[in-house]
């Protein structure tokens, strides 16, 4: 495995555990793609894989010859311009007003382990022996500039990462208007693609589709990876289900302006590409600079969704995300946000937090409105300053108070945001993202500060880095509500005003890193008005994140299953709210509440104080149970067994199995309840066949086999008699542990 190069064909083969990724060096200097798949025997050359073959109609590459055209030719990092007409992977413009480039292989070295890419999130090794890296270099000699690939592939899993660099060495000045992270030719349209879209309060919902000709495309340009779009694809066989069948993915580690696109052409070639996206972007390349393309994941799987995610899920899990609470179980917290909102002083906090903690609650976090004048959301973001009106001891005595119960404090910033009413803003008005003389449009009453800056990062860490060191604080909550719009910064000349989002983006991630840096102990969960950038690259900083603002249990449903397609149940933020739900209004158990919840990280966002006996006393149960198992929830493999996205949608399921397959837990939910309905079994996954396993909730027994093949038998619905199960009705939940013996 690892990476094999012949010599004689300029060919590179890249082998993971079941996969193969092969590329060579075209005879014009460019790269052509040859294969991605299933893993292929390594031979002396794959060349029957190019077809270099005449085509009608194609323009060619040299006089006299016809059969070498790049529009007929799979690439693998394709430009503009030069015979092939699909959208190119990068261009760059020149001071002559070229945008025509001659990008030629120059030389490749290939070495053990994988770089970090400077100022942006990406995976990582901790043993060298775990990768192998592959840097090609291209030079275009008329522009005296090169263009870097880079391909990292993890010898043990189905992963390989790929990014872009140009350094400049010309004298005169270049700007890349487009740089996409990779770009693949696969050889047929005969795929579904699989994107997760939706809104705020409904995030990540899975959407298919049958590829056409022509181009179909994720994208945003809200300066966030959004709510709407998801920076992540599946192009996947059409007879492919969750746990068969042929899958490729597509993850961008990036959180801002993002384009992932499929362009079907005439010969049905399906062009991938994924990146920056070109819109409103353009960076300029003085001499002797460099530009760095954030990094896309690529998994492969032959084993359905479910094994594609499954490969996402453990690679982000361990090698994303990084620091002490990587691997640490995640305390169990409440959230006074729903509980209170602006409403509070710190006794009202204090008797929430000690009646938390007779429940077993580990972590109280206190959110919006304890700094500035902020009584509502009109006033004070950037006045990071506790108010003594509510807090008239400080940050540091409430947070001792709490501690104090033997309970951890967590806070929640806003760091990205200002206020107009507020000292920052009489201060420095020309901080705020904006086009001078033009109207400013807002959002939840709040503007953005403009992270492309370097001193107004300086000034938010040094506020924040104030408050954290000063109490006893193990958590934050960074929140982002709202998008970017009249896009443009003072700070920068005429020339560079196209540089800003991503420049934002990049102080974001500057100051994400001197914070984890600095304070290593604390658990940073990030949060976009919930669900707006939740993308690998926020991950690489915050090992969880606030899935969505909506805590609606059946809404949850659609959200987290939609959200597992790439991303880990250990981070996803998951919590038991008040009814009605203060998103839909929905009134549902406290019960179901909970054993949704139990799939993520755990806690909760209600006034406990307000809660009956008997309501605590289910509290009690959840927490003691989710403590019990939350080291198999959080580092379980995680198996999707019903969707909602299917059929009316009313019943999903899940389970998540421990690596040696001993323990298991399954969540079963339905929607409505059915009259009369028929028996139902429910197959389960990823257990051992001759392991005898006991469902804890029945006393029952079963062997592995028996349950995955057979199935578990559902009683819980109603049968149309007097003696009915509890647990039947709308809105019901049943969850099964299984332990072998």
């Amino acid at each position: 495995m690892g990476i094999l190069f012949n010599e004689r064909t300029k060919e590179f083969h890249l082998q993971g555990r079941d996969v193969s990724y092969i590329f060579s060096v075209l005879r014009n200097g460019q790269l052509g793609h040859l294969y991605y798949g299933k893993k292929l025997k390594h031979r002396l050359s794959f060349q029957h894989f190019l077809r270099v073959e005449t085509r009608g109609a194609s323009a060619s590459v040299y006089e006299g010859e016809l059969a070498f055209s790049l529009e007929t030719i799979k690439q693998e990092y394709p430009s503009y311009g030069t015979t092939d007409f699909r959208e190119p992977a990068y261009q760059l413009l020149q001071q002559n007003g070229s945008r025509i480039t001659n990008f030629e292989y120059d030389n490749h070295k290939i070495y053990t382990g994988k770089k970090p890419l400077n100022g942006l999130p990406a995976t990582y090794v901790e043993e060298e022996s775990e990768a192998t890296s592959v840097e090609v270099e291209l030079i275009d000699k008329l522009l005296n500039a090169s263009l870097i690939l880079t391909y990292t592939v993890y010898e043990d899993r189905n992963i390989i990462t790929r990014h872009a660099r140009f350094e400049h060495r010309g004298e005169e000045p270049v700007d890349i208007l487009r740089i996409m992270s990779g770009s693949i030719d696969l050889p047929t349209s005969n795929y579904e693609m699989v994107q997760l879209s939706g809104a705020w309060i409904r995030e990540r919902h899975v959407k298919t589709r049958m590829l056409q000709p022509g181009i179909q495309s994720i994208s945003s340009a809200r300066g966030t990876s959004s709510s709407q779009q998801n920076p992540f694809l599946i192009l996947k066989n059409p007879a492919a289900t969750e746990h068969s069948g042929e899958a490729y993915g597509f993850s961008l580690v990036y959180s801002g302006n993002f384009l992932g696109q499929v362009e079907v052409d005439h010969y049905d070639v399906s062009r991938i590409t994924m990146g920056i996206h070109p819109f409103d972007f353009q960076w300029r390349l003085e001499k002797g600079q460099t530009f760095q393309s954030p990094e896309l994941v690529l998994a492969y799987s032959n084993s359905g969704l479910n094994g594609l995610s499954q490969e996402y899920h453990e690679l982000y899990r361990k090698r994303l995300a990084r620091g002490k609470w990587r691997d640490l179980e995640r305390p169990v917290l409440i959230n006074n946000w729903e509980a209170t909102y602006f409403d509070f002083n710190e006794e009202k906090i204090v008797h929430i937090a000690k009646e938390a903690q007779k429940l077993g609650v580990e972590l109280f976090v206190l959110d919006d409105g304890w700094f500035g004048k902020r009584n509502d959301d009109t006033t004070s973001l950037g006045d990071w300053f506790v108010d003594e009106n509510k807090l008239p001891g400080g940050m540091k005595s409430l947070a001792q108070k709490v501690t104090d119960l033997g309970m951890d404090f967590g806070l929640w910033f806003e760091p990205e945001m200002i206020s107009k009413q507020s000292n920052l803003y009489e201060k420095h008005p020309d901080w705020l993202i904006h086009v001078p003389n033009r109207h400013q449009s807002h959002g939840r009453n709040q503007y953005v500060l403009d992270f492309s800056r370097e001193e107004v990062v300086n000034y938010i860490y040094e506020r924040m880095e104030s408050i954290l060191s000063e109490a006893p604080i193990s958590y934050i909550k960074w929140d982002m509500n709202r998008n970017i719009t009249e896009i443009g910064s003072v700070g920068l000349p005429a020339n560079r005003q196209f540089e800003v989002v991503h420049r934002y983006i990049l102080g974001v991630y500057d100051l994400y890193e001197r914070l984890t840096r600095k304070f290593s102990d604390i658990l940073f969960e990030s949060c976009a008005s919930g669900g707006a950038r939740f993308d690998p690259g926020m991950l690489y900083y915050a090992p969880q994140a606030w899935t969505s603002d909506n805590t609606d249990a059946i809404e949850r449903l659609k959200i987290q299953y939609g959200t597992s397609f790439a991303y880990p149940i250990s981070s996803m933020g998951a919590h038991v709210s008040a009814v009605p739900n203060h998103q839909v209004r929905r009134v549902t158990s406290l019960e179901t509440r909970g054993d949704v919840a139990y799939f993520g990280a755990f806690g909760y966002e209600l006034d406990v104080t307000l809660m009956t006996e008997d309501e605590k006393e289910t509290v009690k149960q959840q927490i003691q149970y989710y403590k019990k198992h939350r080291s198999l929830i959080q580092n379980g493999i995680f198996y999707r067994l019903k969707s909602p996205f299917e059929q009316e949608g009313n019943v999903t399921s899940w389970m998540v199995v421990s690596s040696d397959q001993k323990q298991a837990i399954i969540g079963y939910y339905q929607v409505l309840s059915r009259p009369n309905p028929s028996y139902e079994r429910i197959e389960l996954k990823g257990l051992h066949p001759d392991y005898e396993y006991t469902v804890m909730e029945t006393d029952q027994t079963a062997y592995g086999d028996e349950l995955m093949y057979a199935g578990i038998a559902l009683t819980h619905e109603y049968p149309g008699v007097e003696a009915y199960d509890e647990k039947s009705g709308d809105f019901v939940s049943v969850i099964y542990t299984l332990q072998a013996q």
